[in-house]
């Protein structure tokens, strides 16, 4: 994991950092004896900047590349005509259009990714999916953008030492979930000839194309692969192998991908010694940065902790 940390009560070597970190930028304030602090991280893809201002800062923004979501902890951040307090999560910019804005004394997080993650996300299909708005569509969905950007942040690129970022597959993971999480909490539009496509793709939904991708699946497990990637391996659509899972396997293919990577990990708990194997290490490598989720997922489908697979041999 890439990290870098900026602390400077000068104005020019902030507003140069952050050009360099973000987008060409013009920035004023007051820092007086207050400083500006950033924390980076960043990893496959992935990126991770926790902001403080303990001033009120003005910007003006040339065009993002990335799509960049900001979740407020303290003060307040805006951008344009939006003005978001603690608690809050939106879009700063859409990609490709200068903003601009300020910051009032702000503790804040940014989590960032590439744009065509969204396209790997969609169901639509490349080029199909473009953001419309930048605020959440309502009170819960802000909620669960808010939580997502504080679990990327604490779990799976934290400031402290941690191994989740060593784990390709935790770190491509928790970035298809915050793309499809960030679909479904922001507003965006929907492909014209869905009409069109769904019935293409319901025809392309017949058992063959589940056999393929089952077989994908069990080969490819250990990669860092998603819906983009399983359903260009059997050459249909995202949603047409959807329908596929659905109508011949009652589930989705990423449930039978975290599936195949539990049985995975089961597997290699079995066969490590206690003395020298690890949950921790073991639910890692196969992709589940969250603990509690793993252990809770792992009794679910073998009836005890895996903790207890682990002790079984000593």
């Amino acid at each position: 994991m890439e990290t870098a940390v900026f602390d400077s009560d000068d104005l020019q070597a902030t507003e140069e950092y952050l050009s360099r970190a973000f987008t060409p930028m013009t920035i004023s304030g007051r820092p007086e004896n207050a400083r500006a602090r950033v924390d980076h991280r960043t990893e496959g893809g992935l990126t991770v900047d926790e902001l403080s201002f303990g001033y009120t800062m003005s910007y003006d923004a040339g065009p993002l590349d990335r799509l960049c979501l900001v979740s407020v902890n303290e003060g307040v951040h805006t951008s344009g005509d939006e003005v978001c307090g603690p608690g809050e999560t939106f879009l700063v910019a859409h990609p490709g259009r200068p903003y601009r804005g300020e910051v009032r004394e702000a503790d804040y997080t940014i989590v960032s990714f590439a744009p065509s993650h969204l396209q790997r996300t969609a169901a639509e299909g490349p080029g199909a999916v473009r953001l419309t708005g930048t605020r959440p569509v309502d009170a819960e969905a802000n909620r669960v953008l808010h939580a997502t950007v504080a679990y990327v942040r604490d779990t799976v690129l934290p400031a402290h030492a941690s191994a989740t970022a060593d784990h390709p597959l935790v770190v491509g993971t928790a970035l298809r979930h915050l793309a499809a999480v960030t679909l479904t909490c922001l507003p965006h539009t929907d492909r014209p000839d869905a009409g069109q496509q769904a019935r293409t793709d319901s025809r392309d939904g017949h058992p063959d194309t589940l056999r393929r991708a089952l077989a994908f699946i069990e080969d490819n497990a250990a990669r860092d692969i998603g819906l983009a990637e399983i359903a260009a391996a059997v050459c249909v659509t995202p949603r047409a192998l959807q329908y596929a899972f659905a109508r011949h396997a009652d589930t989705t293919p990423l449930r039978h991908l975290r599936r195949v990577r539990l049985d995975r990990a089961h597997a290699d708990l079995l066969a490590a010694e206690p003395s020298r194997g690890s949950v921790t290490n073991i639910a890692l490598r196969w992709g589940f940065a969250h603990q509690g989720r793993f252990a809770a997922h792992y009794r679910e489908a073998y009836g005890r902790a895996p903790a207890e697979t682990l002790r079984q041999l000593s």
